[in-house]
């Protein structure tokens, strides 16, 4: 008897889907691409409970007859795909024939469908890859494909599923990527029977962008310059340096119309800031990329998010002089040619503002960020601490017997040890006192300065769900935080050491750390959360080196003196035989 055997198909379906269905926002992402593949000018999101419960995607694209509905639940079966040649030349978002049969075979599915030369729709009911016969349904043009259930018949994927909040934030992140890819077609979603948002068809790309990150980030938008390589077509906008962050995830490429993912791109995003950023950082970019299709072989991951490409060093070549060009257009200075009265206003356009489009709606004003609290520097044993971690130090050194000798380039403290010159970093020792004292409960003291004019912010819906999961933490830290309503977040109140300028790119840069963290658990937000503000309160305060000897104290008092809370040694030391091995002194002489 062979040992090899064919898989039965309902089995086979499910071994795909877990390829193709990773979570709800992978059933919405193939749901979504066929609508818009299918022509719809409007698609309507609907979700309940994360998604794992009910997923319901609706739009007005062209429909399918009843022979078309039942072949799209085969394996394997697509319009899209006609012979070994169209497959070098993909510009549908959709192409293998196998997400709708994955996604049916490990959920309650009911689809209806409707062309407009039908009287009568399409009605079919699939439960855990058991399809049942069609039925006449009365449905309007389109197609209305609706998920419950997910993973019902696979428990073990059902528990790796998230907390409702994280999944919900992770569609609503895959339908804004839709959102700016197709920005002609209408978008609305509904979460729990609440409505997230409705973004209107035909806009411009810079218009659905600037509705989607807010009219603050929205002005400071560049656009990036035509490409002039052959065969590449490029569109874009970037961020100034100042907003770049940790992660990619605030790199948005498309391309063909495909959100992708290509290191080649982000390189290229990179070496188009040219020294502007820090390493470690990525700019916040937004890129519409047309190339030919026979350059791109997007059948190389099961989602679709990566591709191959033919020519990635001239598309980064591309995107690098893009950025450039860019950038430097928004720092030149703007000097009228002939002052007008009448144009004066245009005129006074910042260098990195975008002249207003006539066409476009007039940007609603937000609050402003905010009054810059008066400054003083922070006392290490003040009020508000925050939550206790549990943390195992080793046990503490001893203080070393350091005489204090001068210090050097006004910046570092020389102290004389019993073996040699120590070298202090005050900055780094005053940050691991506060990091220390943070952790632990009733030590770490702050005040609390509130803010006139709260700060807004729409640092996008994962961030916002993990500002929310841990905003009590975020409070006793000394950041008031509230939700304000369509995936924005109001702050306000803020640590007095913080600027209320800094306030909200200090958070986002805490929420970026928590997103890159291997975990977004209470215990590792409150010690990244600590670190990021010790960081800061120390470059505020700036302790001066003659201050060194009261500092030592402070510092042995700490479980590990010696480094900061990210690592960086506090202080270091040249012994005596190191010396002397420079300077070729033998021992004793």
């Amino acid at each position: 008897m062979a040992t090899i055997q064919k898989l039965p198909d309902i089995l086979a379906s499910q071994v795909a889907a877990g390829e193709v269905v990773e979570r709800p926002a992978s059933v919405v992402k193939e749901l979504v691409e066929n609508s818009i593949d299918a022509g719809a000018a409007e698609v309507l999101v609907e979700i309940r409970r994360g998604g794992a419960a009910m997923i319901r995607v609706s739009d007005n694209g062209s429909g399918m007859t009843r022979e078309d509905a039942v072949l799209s639940l085969e394996r394997h079966a697509t319009s899209k795909l006609r012979d070994v040649n169209g497959l070098r030349q993909i510009l549908t978002l959709g192409f293998r024939g196998e997400a709708v049969p994955s996604i049916a075979s490990v959920s309650r599915f009911r689809m209806k469908t409707r062309t407009a030369e039908d009287v009568a729709g399409t009605e079919i009911e699939v439960e855990g890859g058991m399809m049942q016969p069609p039925r006449d349904a009365g449905c309007p043009v389109g197609t209305v494909i609706e998920v419950r259930d997910l993973f019902f018949n696979v428990p073990a994927r059902r528990k790796f599923l998230k907390a409702e909040t994280t999944e919900s934030a992770h569609i609503e992140h895959q339908l804004r990527l839709h959102a700016l890819a197709a920005s002609a077609v209408r978008f609305r979603f509904r979460k729990d029977e609440r409505e997230v948002f409705d973004m209107p068809g035909g806009m411009t790309r810079l218009d659905r962008l600037r509705d989607l990150l807010g009219t603050t980030l929205g002005r400071e938008l560049i656009p990036l310059a035509p490409s002039r390589a052959p065969g590449i077509g490029l569109e874009g906008f970037v961020l100034p340096g100042l907003h770049a962050r940790k992660g990619r995830r605030h790199q948005c490429v498309f391309l063909n119309g495909r959100p992708v993912e290509d290191q080649a791109i982000s390189r290229g995003l990179i070496e188009g800031f040219r020294g502007a950023l820090a390493d470690g950082l990525h700019p916040s970019a937004w890129l519409w990329i047309e190339m030919n299709p026979e350059w791109v072989d997007v059948n190389v991951h099961p989602a679709k998010r990566e591709v191959r490409l033919r020519r990635p060093h001239e598309l980064r070549e591309a995107v690098a002089e893009a950025v450039m060009a860019g950038i430097g257009e928004a720092s030149r200075p703007k000097i009228p040619a002939r002052p007008s009265h009448l144009d004066h206003e245009i005129r006074r356009t910042q260098p990195t503002e975008i002249p207003p489009n006539p066409q476009a709606r007039p940007p609603v004003p937000l609050p402003a960020s905010g009054v810059r609290p008066v400054w003083r520097p922070v006392a290490v044993d003040q009020a508000l601490p925050l939550p206790a971690a549990e943390n195992s130090f080793p046990l503490k050194p001893s203080r070393p017997d350091f005489r204090e000798i001068g210090t050097l380039l006004g910046r570092f403290a020389l102290l004389e040890s019993a073996d040699g010159l120590v070298v202090l970093d005050p900055r780094a020792a005053r940050e691991r006192i506060l990091y220390e004292r943070w952790l632990r409960s009733g030590d770490g003291r702050i005040h609390v300065q509130p803010l006139l004019m709260p700060i807004v912010l729409q640092p996008g819906p994962r961030e916002v769900d993990l500002m929310l999961r841990h905003r009590e933490l975020f409070a006793a830290a000394g950041f008031e935080l509230d939700e304000f309503g369509g995936g924005t977040i109001r702050i306000s109140a803020a640590p007095d050491f913080v600027k209320a300028e800094d306030a909200g790119r200090l958070l986002v840069e805490v929420v970026d750390d928590l997103a890159e963290g291997a975990s977004s658990s209470h215990r590792f937000a409150h010690e990244k959360l600590a670190k990021v503000l010790a960081r800061r309160a120390a470059l505020m305060e700036a302790p001066r080196p003659e201050e060194a000897m009261a500092l030592l104290d402070s510092l042995f008092d700490c479980e590990l003196p010696y480094c900061g809370a990210d690592g960086r040694p506090t202080l270091t030391e040249i012994s005596r035989s190191e010396m002397e091995r420079r300077f070729g002194i033998n021992p004793g002489q």
